[in-house]
């Protein structure tokens, strides 16, 4: 039975938790995977540990309110620190917001999770992007598993993609979509409507936040291509080592001159071995509407991955969404299970 703890209930949070209330039986008969949730910790809407387990219906009635505190019979009042260091949860799941400058708080949430010897999976793009090899050498000295599935392509399998299936080949390049919001309004353009027009759209979506900057100046792109750089290609990076252009500048001008070159703009992350490091960019290209990405459009993300001796794989799913990413974070668990 895994004990576990939530540090962070927003959507991504709540996600997981309908899918483990929906799926409790179904994870124990088919997987041997046995759960109980013993904490939660948001900053925004409270918190509560019970030893003997949480109702996850009720738990998430409260959260819908803000009123984890209310939980009853429960010890509320704890920080995020104090759920991962005090509560008797092993496996620790940080979902709270991401950080790509200093990766606080999560980095904070990581080294502690870890150092306290519980496993620790997370859809933080932060801490990965910006402390991979530190952050994988403590969860080794611990014998712990510090996994991120979702931190690339939500709930579509990239990582594991690269790491299982295409284990034994050489990665020479990764390539793809990796930011859904921009290719939601990329994709519009093609169809008339403007930047200001698609951006609007893609914010009553629920695609784009109120400051889409991340989204749009390719920050959040940029995370993933850090993640991808350091995990599958074993390169050391920084945020200043990535060639970063958002899709602001692209207008609609741009978007028929392209169409008339048998071509569409995609904003583009890459990843390519170049002598003993790699070369890593986020830009918007024009991309021959023969390459597998051209043809993956709206909110959808893909990743192609250039082998040495498969050649191209192009895997191609949701990038966002509550149950999509909180899938995601299934994945991990499972996987954390299969390896203890």
């Amino acid at each position: 039975m895994y004990r576990l703890a939530f540090i962070g209930f927003g959507v991504v949070g709540q996600g997981l938790a309908e899918i483990l209330y929906k799926k409790k039986d179904e994870l124990k008969e088919k997987y041997g995977f046995e759960y109980s949730v013993v904490a939660v910790s948001d900053f925004n809407k409270g918190s509560a540990y019970k030893k003997g387990g949480l109702d996850l219906s009720k738990l998430l009635e409260l959260a819908a309110n803000n009123k984890i505190s209310e939980y009853p019979g429960a010890e509320t009042g704890w920080d995020a620190l104090k759920t991962i260091k005090d509560s008797d949860a092993d496996i620790v799941i940080e979902v709270t917001y991401t950080n790509i400058e200093t990766g606080e708080p999560a980095y904070s949430h990581f080294q502690a999770a870890l150092k306290e010897g519980k496993h620790l999976v997370t859809t933080n793009k932060g801490p990965p992007a910006l402390f991979y090899r530190e952050l994988v050498e403590l969860a080794v000295s611990k014998g712990v598993q510090f996994l991120f599935e979702g931190t690339v392509l939500s709930g579509t399998p990239a990582l594991n993609l690269s790491q299982m299936c295409l284990a034994g080949n050489n990665v020479k390049e990764i390539r793809g979509i990796l930011n859904g919001t921009t290719n939601f309004i990329l994709t519009n353009m093609e169809m008339g409507k403007s930047y200001e027009e698609t951006l609007k759209e893609a914010q009553k979506l629920g695609y784009a936040e109120a400051k889409p900057d991340a989204d749009v100046e390719g920050w959040d792109a940029l995370a993933k291509v850090m993640i991808l750089a350091k995990s599958v290609m074993g390169a050391d990076i920084s945020v200043k080592d990535v060639d970063r252009t958002g899709i602001t500048g692209i207008t609609l001008e741009d978007i028929e001159k392209a169409k008339g070159e048998g071509k569409r703009w995609k904003l583009i992350g890459t990843v390519t071995r170049v002598g003993g490091g790699v070369r890593a960019s986020v830009k918007p290209e024009k991309v021959a509407l023969t390459d597998p990405l051209a043809a993956v459009g709206g909110a959808t993300n893909a990743l192609s991955f250039v082998t040495d001796l498969l050649g191209e794989v192009t895997i191609v799913g949701p990038g966002a969404g509550m149950v999509e990413t909180g899938f995601s974070l299934r994945i991990d668990l499972l996987t954390v299970h299969r390896m203890s």
